[in-house]
């Protein structure tokens, strides 16, 4: 796989052939694998693009570009703070989806989706819904007698991602 994404194959394409790959050449039944998947968690997920696509097609008219032109997304702080707070309203990959119309019209798009990728990664460990990587934890935590509660994870969290947006800012 790794060969592959060097060799310039599409990401999607490499992940696929590789799990397929992985299905066929290992001895595990494939359907202790299917009965692990989380689907009550997939298909909330899955719903959240549903949503986002939406929300792309009835919310970004040309007046919503205007009125997002004026947050000054060029500067890398804004964007990571319109990330950051996107992230933690919405999860980080939907967060993502709803910024991706506006990164083409930026003066610097490369650097503009570099800091939305830092910014949306650290800011999912803000809160709780920041990611749904924290969902998935906090729910199998629960599924073993352990509770993390949004409070819990906001003490230790908070702190962590004002640091590390700080860091990676003065990194770009």
């Amino acid at each position: 796989m790794i060969a592959l994404f060097f060799l310039g194959q599409p990401v999607a394409k490499v992940a696929i052939v590789g799990g397929a790959f992985l299905l066929l050449t290992r001895r595990v039944n494939p359907g202790k694998l299917y009965r692990e998947i989380d689907w009550p968690l997939l298909v909330m997920f899955g719903g959240l693009f549903v949503v986002i696509a939406g929300f792309e097609k009835a919310v970004v008219t040309p007046e919503t570009a205007a009125s997002i032109s004026r947050l000054h997304l060029d500067n890398a702080l804004a964007l990571a703070g319109v990330t950051a707070v996107l992230s933690n309203l919405v999860s980080n990959v939907p967060a993502v989806l709803v910024l991706k119309p506006f990164v083409p019209n930026l003066s610097d798009p490369q650097r503009a989706w570099l800091v939305i990728a830092m910014a949306s990664t650290l800011a999912g460990n803000f809160t709780m819904v920041g990611s749904v990587a924290n969902l998935i934890v906090s729910y199998r935590a629960v599924d073993r007698g352990i509770t993390i509660s949004f409070w819990a994870h906001f003490r230790v969290g908070a702190p962590l991602t004002l640091a590390t947006l700080a860091f990676g800012l003065l990194w770009l």
